[in-house]
């Protein structure tokens, strides 16, 4: 929690931070969600798929590093510390940008001229999408636990 010998205006500033950082995670769901028409858009089009998966994956990074960032700066802002949770969010970046580094590689090399290998990479899209989502939501679910205090991490 914060240190008591911030004053007011030192509070309310981490507090805008910590919202900034959740209406950045919002947006960041409501895109990846967004995301799962990409493969249906461009299911007639190979090249149109690699050029979309491209526009994706930067989309991604750039949202994403944002989060980060304003996450560590409401973390040394406000002396919040490198609780679990902190530490967990770090982690679940890496991977999620690893992740999703690895899928536009695929993409990017892949001869989606070859249907098989078009649907493959398609059908990975709407997977990792999923697993993104799935791991944003459980993160959300578990930073709600810890501010209602039913989890203690």
């Amino acid at each position: 929690m914060l240190k008591s010998h911030k004053t007011k205006e030192q509070i309310m500033e981490v507090t805008q931070m910590l919202a900034t950082h959740s209406l950045l995670i919002n947006t960041f769901l409501g895109f990846l969600v967004g995301g799962f028409i990409v493969p249906f858009i461009t299911a007639k089009n190979p090249l149109g798929f690699r050029k979309a998966s491209f526009i994706y994956t930067m989309t991604f990074q750039a949202i994403i590093t944002m989060i980060a960032f304003a996450g560590i700066v409401a973390v040394f802002t406000g002396d919040l510390g490198w609780s679990i949770t902190t530490i967990i969010m770090m982690g679940l970046w890496a991977i999620m940008m690893y992740i999703e580094i690895q899928k536009h590689k695929a993409i990017k090399v892949a001869n989606l001229q070859n249907e098989e290998t078009f649907r493959v990479l398609k059908s990975a899209f709407l997977k990792i999408s999923a697993l993104q989502i799935l791991l944003i939501v459980v993160m959300m679910g578990l930073m709600l636990l810890k501010a209602e205090g039913t989890i203690s991490i």
